[in-house]
Parts: structure tokens; C-alpha cells; sequence
């Protein structure tokens, strides 16, 4: 039987929808590398705050966009990022980033710059990777093998995003985690760069009332069914 072909997997959408963990399970039971994008940008905010620039200025952001070394592991049973060499993984949880990330992010010389990143990330991975974001089948890897985009209603996404956070220093209520992602989408939504966006050629799941595990498997069907198409396209 030939080998399996590798194949570069976006998986884009907004929080909640169970977006990263579908991701990593994928990565981890196809054997393929995992990139959380969100992450990067992420890490990118955390070193703006580190370093006291103003993340509500975009030309000081801009300004300083090239500065950080943001490096990401891609394995997916342990992704890593730092940043300068530093784990920054715990922090750019915390609150403050989760209130900046959207500003930072929309800032068109951090999207450039990640994005070579991802480019960069995509590239090398040997045996295929998933990329997870929220542009990644439109800008970042428009000619990616499949594209998915995630979806799921306000009301399930706010009570999967309280469960995240629930028993954790972040713990809110349900109404005020539904308040802060439709702000979230509205900021991702609307941005001029890459704004969050289902691309023409993707394949929507409304995971609302699927558990995650149907989603993995939804997904990873889908895997192996390109993989098998690109298998028999090369022999």
C-alpha cells in the first residue's frame, strides 16, 4: 500500500466551538503535526504588554511587531510556544492578553509577520499538519488540501467557554463569557486584515450538538477521505 500522503488540514472558526481540541485529536491520531495559530498571536500580545507598548496604539504595535521570536512546537500531544525563549504557554491564557489579542492581532504588521510564521510551519511539516485559526483557509493557506470551518450557536459556545474556564482565576458567568465572544467576534469579524471568514471552498460543521468526540471523527473522516483522493491522483 503506497504511504500516506501528507496533507496541510485548516481548520478555521470562532471560539467556542470546540475549534483546538478537535484539532489536537486529529493531529494526534492521524500522526500529524498540530499549530495552534491563535497562540502566536497571543504570544505576540503577551511581549507587547511584557514590554510596556501601548496595545490600544497600532503604530507603536506595528512598531514593534518584528521584535519577538515567537517560536511554536507542533507536536500535538505537547504544543509548545515561546517567546524569546521563554514558555509563555500559562500566560498568554491570562486575562490581560484575552482583553488585548483582539487589537494586537488586527494590527496588519502582526498579521504579516505571524503569518510567515504559519507559512513558514506548514511548509516543513513532513507528515501534514492541521493548522487552527480564524483565517487560515482564506489568507494564510489558501491552497490548503481541505479546509473545515466550525461553527456552533452563541449559547453553546458560552457554556463550553464557562467550562473551560470554570474552577480557573478567568471563571465568569455564562451571560458575561456570551457578552465577551460576540465582542471577540464582532473585533474579528470586522478587522481589514484577514478578518475571520468561512472560505469559498470549505466544509461547515455546526458542532452545537455534537460532542466533541463526533466532531474528531467527522473530521477525521474527512481526512482520510482526502488522502485518499490525493493518494489515488499520484499513483
Amino acid at each position: 500500500m503506497s504511504a500516506t500522503p501528507a496533507l496541510i488540514v485548516a481548520i478555521d472558526g470562532p471560539s467556542g466551538t470546540g475549534k483546538s481540541s478537535t484539532s489536537r485529536a486529529v493531529a494526534a491520531r492521524l500522526g500529524m503535526r498540530y499549530l495552534d495559530t491563535g497562540a502566536q498571536y497571543r504570544a505576540a500580545t503577551w511581549w507587547m504588554l511584557h514590554n510596556g507598548i501601548d496595545t490600544t496604539d497600532p503604530a507603536a504595535v506595528a512598531a514593534a511587531a518584528g521584535k519577538p521570536e515567537i517560536v511554536s512546537g507542533t507536536d500535538p500531544s505537547g504544543p509548545t510556544i515561546t517567546v524569546d525563549g521563554t514558555d509563555v504557554s500559562v500566560p498568554i491564557r491570562g486575562p490581560e492578553v484575552t482583553g488585548a489579542v483582539s487589537a494586537v492581532s488586527a494590527v496588519p504588521e502582526i498579521r504579516a509577520r505571524i503569518t510567515e510564521l504559519q507559512r513558514s510551519a506548514a511548509r516543513s511539516a513532513g507528515p501534514g499538519i492541521v493548522v487552527e485559526g480564524r483565517d487560515i483557509g482564506t489568507t494564510v493557506l489558501p491552497d490548503a488540501d481541505l479546509k473545515i470551518f466550525l461553527t456552533a450557536s452563541p449559547e453553546a459556545r458560552a457554556a463550553r467557554r464557562s467550562g473551560e474556564l470554570a474552577g480557573t482565576r478567568n471563571a465568569v458567568t455564562l451571560e458575561a463569557t456570551r457578552e465577551a465572544l460576540a465582542r471577540r467576534d464582532a473585533a474579528d469579524s470586522s478587522r481589514k486584515a484577514s478578518p475571520l471568514a468561512k472560505a469559498a471552498d470549505a466544509v461547515e460543521i455546526d458542532t452545537s450538538e455534537l460532542t466533541l468526540e463526533q466532531v474528531i471523527q467527522r473530521v477525521i473522516t474527512l481526512v482520510e477521505e482526502r488522502q485518499d483522493a490525493k493518494r489515488h491522483a499520484t499513483a
